[in-house]
């Protein structure tokens, strides 16, 4: 049986960050993680810019709230799951994703935490495991799935590679020239495709 594992942002839905940037008019939140490999020291300059522009959590639910998934993306994953079983490996937060996973008819997702202080900041984060997408994908294999996996950001490379087989979605040039083995898609349809086909050849 195979399994379809997806990343969230820049796959399904806008890049929370970069849609918050827009909201505050701070142009440094647009970097995500198609611009930074290290995730902690991402998380960890995010966290800061946070505290010194006195932004809170609130500050960015209320952001989210106001989006809703890519284009086409809903009916992408009610086509996935016609067919095969489906999990969302995202390196976002629980503490961002419900307004958004519930646009998408609630797929499985498995994903961080955000901690609060009692003002309201983001004081931490904490990773379900370190590099837990590509964990993820072992684990399943070790279950005897097949796992097929889609992602756009240097943090999803590792899944990829991980996976029975694996393609870049809405990837940006850069990434999509430094990880030539990952065929790139713009369109769902023909990720689908792709999907579909690479699942003939694994079931062959």
């Amino acid at each position: 049986m195979q399994v379809v594992c997806l990343d969230l942002e820049g796959v399904l839905v806008p890049e929370i960050w970069i849609a918050f940037a827009e909201r505050t008019g701070i142009p440094e939140f647009r970097r995500t993680t198609r611009d930074e490999p290290d995730y902690d020291k991402l998380m960890r300059w995010r966290l800061a810019l946070l505290r010194q522009h006195g932004l809170k959590l609130a500050d960015i639910q209320a952001v989210i709230a106001g989006m809703a998934p890519l284009p086409g993306a809903k009916d992408f994953l009610d086509a996935l799951r016609a067919r095969y079983q489906l999990i969302i490996l995202s390196d976002t937060f629980y503490e961002f994703a419900d307004p958004l996973m519930q646009q998408l008819g609630r797929p499985t997702l498995f994903c961080h935490r955000l901690i609060a202080d009692d003002q309201g900041f983001v004081a931490e984060y904490r990773l379900r495991q370190p590099d837990q997408k590509r964990h993820a994908v072992n684990a399943l294999k070790s279950l005897n799935f097949k796992v097929i996996a889609a992602g756009d950001s240097y943090n999803d490379t590792a899944m990829l590679g991980a996976a029975d087989a694996g393609f870049l979605m809405h990837a940006p040039p850069h990434i999509a020239a430094e990880f030539p083995q990952f065929a790139p898609h713009h369109g769902y349809p023909e990720l689908l495709a792709s999907i579909d086909a690479a699942a003939a050849r694994l079931a062959a």
